[in-house]
């Protein structure tokens, strides 16, 4: 342990508690009257400019907020001004933007229309369940929901089976036996819709035991 303190002021008061007995005993102690002398006008002089730092610091903390105020109180005025002249541009036109020598605002870009999905995958669950995945283009944070619907084998009529945020969806309702399935999906938000998807899925014995694989025709990836 370092016998003098880490702190300015800790320093400080270490030195200053050492001048009487060091003043008294200074011969004794190795040292002399003179250096002692010395050393209690620096503590002094070093206990003035801590002071004066700390007072500094003070000051610049109060000056920084004083600032950050005068900015934010400037910056709600403007911003009321900014509302005004928007608000009369609504009225009279696009002129006042060149009068107050501000922007006016830029036409919303269109959403991008819904994708198609595309690149079929599918996956067979121990438990017979199929997870479905895909790929499809759509604008981030759109709220986009894909709706999916399955037929079973030669049925002409499909059901809905729900709607997942995520390009992908677990069919855990396929009837035991089903060896062929037609899944239609479209990406749908609250004022777009997508194109349709359809895509069918083939289910049968492998050499590794039961598979599902998508049809050739959408591109076929097995998975056990």
């Amino acid at each position: 342990m370092s016998l003098i303190p880490n702190t300015k002021s800790a320093k400080i008061a270490f030195f200053n508690s050492k001048i009487a007995p060091w003043t008294t005993n200074a011969t004794a102690i190795g040292t002399t009257a003179g250096a002692v002398t010395a050393l209690e006008a620096l503590v002094t002089d070093a206990q003035t400019k801590l002071d004066a730092q700390v007072a500094a610091e003070q000051a610049a903390k109060t000056a920084t907020m004083t600032s950050n105020n005068g900015v934010d109180a400037m910056v709600t005025a403007g911003s009321d001004i900014i509302k005004a002249i928007r608000a009369k541009a609504a009225t009279a036109g696009i002129s006042v933007y060149e009068l107050a020598q501000i922007p006016d605002p830029a036409t919303p870009t269109p959403v991008t229309t819904l994708g198609q999905p595309s690149d079929f995958n599918v996956g067979l669950g121990a438990d017979g369940a199929l997870t479905l995945k895909w790929k499809c283009s759509s604008p981030r944070a759109s709220g986009v929901i894909y709706q999916v619907w399955r037929r079973i084998g030669n049925a002409s009529d499909f059901s809905y089976l729900g709607g997942t945020g995520a390009k992908s969806f677990v069919d855990d309702t396929l009837p035991a036996g089903s060896s062929s399935m037609v899944y239609k999906l479209q990406a749908v938000r609250s004022t777009a819709t997508g194109p349709w998807a359809t895509f069918t899925v083939l289910v049968g014995m492998g050499s590794s035991g039961m598979t599902a694989s998508v049809a050739p025709s959408t591109g076929a990836k097995l998975a056990a």
